[in-house]
């Protein structure tokens, strides 16, 4: 059986980034992130000249997979595939005109708040390239609300369901708003970008903006839920939760999720958690317990793994989940639907992966469909079927 989470070593992008990527030290994270986000912006703003539009041509026959078993309508929405990039790579939605090349069914932009802001000091983004893992702590940074709304309008895309992909939204409280008025400020970013958003999520579980998680507690996250459930015009509106919350609080925000109305959840977001790695030496010299921020990637796969068994069990199939953390393989990929995610999401095994992940996952996934005799991935979701 063909290994599909194999890296190709003849892949480009591995012989150029492979060296950078498999260690600590060398260039900034956040520097290499931004000369990918740049270069993406180029490539969406000129997509449809005959040059971009060339490469991108040619990206789509190594990247995309069109394969009518892996299409899903969710929460109205028509998703070609389930494979997403997570939130936290495109802040300000720079490269929402070309996601759609690299095989993606759907991408989340953000996380975008009211305000524009800085976010944390740098350095705040450190590869832990051994463990495939990340930390971050860059608390928020982006051009707020109104210039993203004008970063999407420069590049002229198609009205939500038009698109050749979807456009998700991911929503957080700005650093300067009192968390008193946290519901008032969310509320400003979805009513100015729910008119161009597909979906649109509910950060309140990100470790880098103080205070920011006490929203997931029960009477916060109704009060925020029932503010933007009433905004006019609101698209699907999902919550995206923490892996360090306790068990019982995971059953109680998805039981008032479904009492709200809510249309999903997102499982997991990045963990104060170092899962074993406590002692592990970063590039600051300092070990990863001595530092702040939240830890994405491989390290996580097994909690977010629990936390959609967790919801799935909890909500009884009620509501879709999206599970999100430590996905970097085709196996990993079908572990999370077949314990109940709808959708998934990755980034941080994008990045030490490479672009062909995407394909990767999407040719492995319908392996397995077809060695347990599925007719679309909806069938496998929530089936427990192991990895064959």
């Amino acid at each position: 059986m063909k290994n599909f989470s194999k890296e190709n070593k003849d892949d480009l992008y591995g012989l150029l980034l492979g060296p950078l990527l498999s260690q600590d030290d060398g260039i900034d994270a956040e520097t290499l992130s931004n000369l990918a986000l740049n270069s993406l912006k180029l490539a969406s703003l000129k997509r449809n000249v005959p040059i971009f539009s060339n490469l991108l041509s040619k990206a789509t026959i190594n990247l995309q997979r069109n394969d009518s078993r892996l299409n899903q309508n969710i929460f109205g929405c028509n998703f070609k595939n389930p494979i997403g990039l997570a939130a936290g790579f495109d802040k300000n939605g720079v490269g929402a005109g070309v996601w759609n090349y690299f095989g993606f069914g759907f991408a989340e932009l953000g996380t975008i708040t009211w305000h524009p802001q800085r976010g944390n000091p740098k350095p705040r983004l450190f590869r832990i390239a051994k463990e495939k893992a990340a930390l971050n702590r860059m608390g928020f940074n982006n051009l707020g609300a109104q210039k993203f709304l004008k970063t999407l309008e420069e590049q002229k895309l198609e009205p939500p369901g038009h698109r050749p992909i979807v456009l998700g939204i991911n929503l957080g409280k700005s650093k300067i708003t009192n968390l008193h008025d946290a519901n008032k400020d969310y509320a400003l970013s979805l009513e100015l970008l729910g008119p161009i958003s597909d979906y649109a999520v509910i950060n309140v579980s990100s470790p880098n903006t103080p205070g920011l998680r006490s929203l997931q507690e029960t009477e916060q996250i109704k009060k925020l839920i029932k503010t933007l459930k009433n905004l006019p015009n609101c698209p699907p509106l999902l919550v995206k939760i923490s892996p360090d919350l306790s068990n019982e609080a995971i059953d109680e925000i998805a039981l008032v999720s479904k009492q709200e109305g809510l249309d999903g959840i997102i499982a997991i977001n990045t963990s104060l958690d170092r899962y074993q790695l406590k002692n592990r030496i970063i590039k600051t010299g300092k070990t990863l317990s001595q530092e702040s921020g939240g830890m994405s990637g491989l390290p996580l796969q097994k909690r977010g793994l629990e936390v959609i068994n967790r919801l799935r069990i909890t909500m009884n199939n009620d509501l879709p989940l999206i599970g999100v953390g430590g996905i970097n393989s085709a196996k990993s990929a079908w572990e999370r639907i077949t314990a109940g995610a709808s959708l998934i999401q990755i980034y941080t095994g994008w990045i030490f992966e490479g672009p062909r992940l995407v394909p990767d996952i999407l040719d492995g996934l319908v392996h397995q469909m077809e060695i347990n005799g599925f007719k679309s991935i909806k069938e496998a979701i929530g089936s427990q079927e192991p990895w064959k």
